[in-house]
This record gives C-alpha cells, sequence and structure tokens, in this order.
C-alpha cells in the first residue's frame, strides 16, 4: 500500500518504477520514485520476495492507502496457486507471511533478476536525463554493475549507430525529404511541487499585503573572509560559500527585531514570536522550487550553518529533501544572483512574514572616504514584508543591521554564542 507520507499528502505521482515484475526485491530495497507537493520520496520494499504486479504506469497518480504493488514472499505460492490474488490480499499475505517464516525456507532463485539493472540512483537519474532504458545497458562493474560510464558509452554507440542508418537511408533515396511541420504545441499537467508551489504564491499575494525594500550592500570584506576560509576548511571536508555568512548574520539581525521572526493567524487576530531562527532558503531544482530550512541558527556555529547549507542543498537537487526540513520556517532567502538579476519582488512564504531576494554581486567603482575612486564588490537585496504587521521603518532598520554585520564581519564575533 502507498503509505501516509504525512503533511495531509492524499495522493502522489509515480516518477520511476526501480523493478519490474518478476523481479526478485530485497528487504528495504528501493522500489519505486514517486513525487509528492513537497519533494521526491523513494518508497522501499518491505520484505524479500517477487514482485507480482505494478499497480501504476509512470506518470500516474497513486492514492495514499491504495495499492501499489504487489509481492509474492517466500511460501505465498503454495497458498495463492489456484486463484490469482488481489492487492490487498497480497500485502496481507506478505504481512503475516514475513511474520510467519522459518530460516530453513528456500530462496527465490535469482534467475528473477533477469532484465533487472544494478545501478547507484546517481547512475540511474544519469539514465533518465539521457532517455536511456537501463536495463539494457551492460554493466562493466562488480557483478554486472551499470557504471556511469557504461551509460555515456551506450549512448555514444546508440549515436553513432543511428548516424550510420540515416546515412544509409539518405543515399538509397535521395528524393525524399522531411515534411516540415508548424503550429506544434505540448499540454501538460501541472503536478508535484509545481503545482503546490503554484497554490502557495496565489495563497500568499491574495491573503498577505506585500511591500518592497531595497538596499545596496558592500561585501568586499566578507567576501575576503570567505575566501580565506574556504581555504583553511576545504581539507576538512567543509565548503564556506557565501550563504552561510547571509544566514548567520541575518540570524543575528533577528535577536534585535523579533517581529521580522514572528508569524500572524489567518485572522489576523494573534501573532506568535519564535524563539528558533529556521532560516529557509530556496533552491532552484530540476522539479521545482523548494525551500528547506536551517533549523535553530541562533545556537548554531558559521561552520555548523555551512554544513547544514551543504547537506540541504544536495538534498534538494536531488529531490529527495526530508519532510523535517522543509517545515518549520519563520524566514527565507531568494539567491536569485547565483543565476542573474539584481532587483526582485519575492513573493513571502507563507506564514512567515518576509522573504529577502539576494541579487548578484557586481564589482563597481564606488567613493571611498577619501574621495577617491576604488572598486567594491556590491549586492543589491530586495525584502517583501507583511505590511499587517511590518512597516517601512521596521524592515529599514532591521536591513540596516543585517548590513553591518555583512559589512564589517568582524563585528559578528562579539555577537555569537
Amino acid at each position: 500500500m502507498l503509505p501516509d507520507i504525512g503533511e495531509g499528502i492524499v495522493e502522489c505521482e509515480i516518477v520511476e518504477w526501480q523493478v519490474k515484475e518478476g523481479d526478485v526485491i530485497e528487504e528495504d530495497q528501493p522500489v519505486v520514485d514517486v513525487m509528492t507537493d513537497k519533494a521526491l520520496v523513494q518508497i522501499p520494499a518491505k520484505e524479500h520476495g517477487v514482485v507480482e504486479k505494478l499497480y501504476y504506469k509512470q506518470g500516474d497518480i497513486a492514492k495514499v492507502h491504495e495499492p501499489l504493488f504487489a509481492v509474492r514472499v517466500e511460501g505465498d505460492a503454495e497458498e495463492t496457486s489456484g486463484a490469482p490474488a488481489t492487492a490487498a490480499d497480497t500485502a496481507t499475505n506478505a504481512e503475516s507471511e514475513q511474520s510467519a517464516a522459518q530460516p530453513g525456507h528456500a530462496a527465490v532463485p535469482q534467475a528473477a533478476r533477469q532484465g533487472k539493472a544494478v545501478a547507484s540512483p546517481a547512475v540511474r537519474r544519469r539514465a533518465r536525463e539521457l532517455d536511456i532504458d537501463i536495463s539494457k545497458v551492460e554493466g562493466s562493474g562488480a557483478k554486472g554493475r551499470v557504471m556511469k560510464e557504461d551509460v555515456e558509452q551506450f549512448v555514444a554507440r546508440s549515436s553513432s549507430t543511428a548516424q550510420a542508418q540515416t546515412t544509409s537511408a539518405s543515399s538509397s533515396s535521395e528524393t525524399s525529404k522531411p515534411t516540415a511541420t508548424t503550429g506544434g504545441k505540448r499540454t501538460e499537467a501541472i503536478r508535484g511541487v509545481k503545482a503546490a508551489m503554484a497554490k502557495a504564491m496565489t495563497e500568499s499575494v491574495r491573503t498577505i499585503p506585500h511591500f518592497t525594500y531595497a538596499d545596496e550592500f558592500d561585501l568586499t570584506a566578507v567576501m575576503a573572509l570567505q575566501k580565506q576560509l574556504k581555504e583553511r576548511y576545504k581539507d576538512e571536508g567543509v565548503r564556506i560559500t557565501m550563504m552561510p555568512f547571509f544566514i548567520k548574520a541575518l540570524s543575528l539581525a533577528l535577536k534585535e527585531f523579533p517581529i521580522m521572526n514572528a508569524q500572524v493567524n489567518d485572522e489576523c487576530t494573534e501573532i506568535t514570536y519564535f524563539d528558533d531562527h529556521n532560516i529557509g532558503m530556496a533552491v532552484d531544482t530540476k522539479i521545482g522550487l523548494l525551500v528547506p530550512n536551517v533549523k535553530q541558527v541562533q545556537n548554531k556555529s558559521l561552520i555548523d550553518v555551512a554544513n547544514e547549507v551543504t547537506r540541504l542543498t544536495q538534498a534538494a537537487r536531488e529531490g529527495r529533501v526530508a519532510q523535517e526540513d522543509m517545515k518549520g520556517g519563520t524566514i527565507s532567502i531568494s539567491n536569485i544572483g547565483v543565476i542573474g538579476g539584481t532587483v526582485a519582488t519575492p513573493i513571502i512564504n507563507k506564514p512567515e512574514a518576509a522573504i529577502v531576494a539576494l541579487g548578484k554581486v557586481q564589482e563597481l567603482p564606488r567613493f571611498d572616504a577619501n574621495g577617491n575612486v576604488v572598486a567594491r564588490k556590491l549586492m543589491t537585496v530586495s525584502w517583501s514584508g507583511d505590511h499587517r504587521i511590518i512597516d517601512g521603518g521596521t524592515i529599514a532598520r532591521f536591513n540596516k543591521r543585517w548590513q553591518e554585520f555583512l559589512e564589517d564581519p568582524t563585528s559578528m564575533l562579539v555577537h555569537m554564542v
């Protein structure tokens, strides 16, 4: 049965089956990837056995608590012979047989694995990107495991074959010409994370009066510090980007402006202040925009934040962010600057009260204290605030405090726990 994934999710889209009917599967082996409106989730097998039936095709919508796939575990063959089992019967038998199975039972023949590719999730993902049936790829790894190089070579061979066939067809039929087509179009359903984003953003704009405030930050000093720390900690496996500095400095400013870390109820009759600074960061992924958050930043060191940023970013780009990492955010950062652009009008991640968009860093001329023109590394930040509880003066003063920490990063030291 498709388990209850939580968060009120009642259905999931089937993204990819990792097994075929007739395959032998092991307990905890990944069986299928499903897409919720939050992230990509992998459903594992609960017992060892043979896949009897897959109840959905790729792209279908599966319902929670309804049959997903059927498995015949050891000893089921004798009990179910003579009449096909329903999905519910199979699931029930699987659970009862698992508890009653004895170590002396014979193993299911491994020949049932024929046609099943052995490969890591990363290799399978690469095969999907190249639109390759991984079961047709011959593996060069241990026990026939398909490696990334095998997939790349398979594509190269397929391309060569296709090109040869095209050349042959062209020479044998010189008079044939391709028919030009115009006006084509394609329609697809909006599902999963994209559907959730559409619903959430519409609701945010409909219920929250947004206002935007922008300012320019001089990041010359903090970028120099980031470069030093990056070299210092790279041998320890710590990846220090600019994001940990933005997040930690933001947390220090939130201590002085708790209203920026607050939320109101739907009727705007109550306001809740949060002690924890759970700072979200928007990550652009192949499945849509995900906003995992770093929990309790106020209690973390810069290195702790850097490690969390790395973990969450990698998980988001793989589409496998844990539900817990998506919940409980109190304020968000959107880093549009890594793609381009300087100013934005971000939409608040409801029920949070504010979100900031970071523009790209530019090296531009500015006057120093003596009137000389110097090159500085500058970035524009764009805030959107909930005007029901945040006014222009509050967000301007809060932003100025955040700016002071970033423009003079040594001042952060005396405020860190």
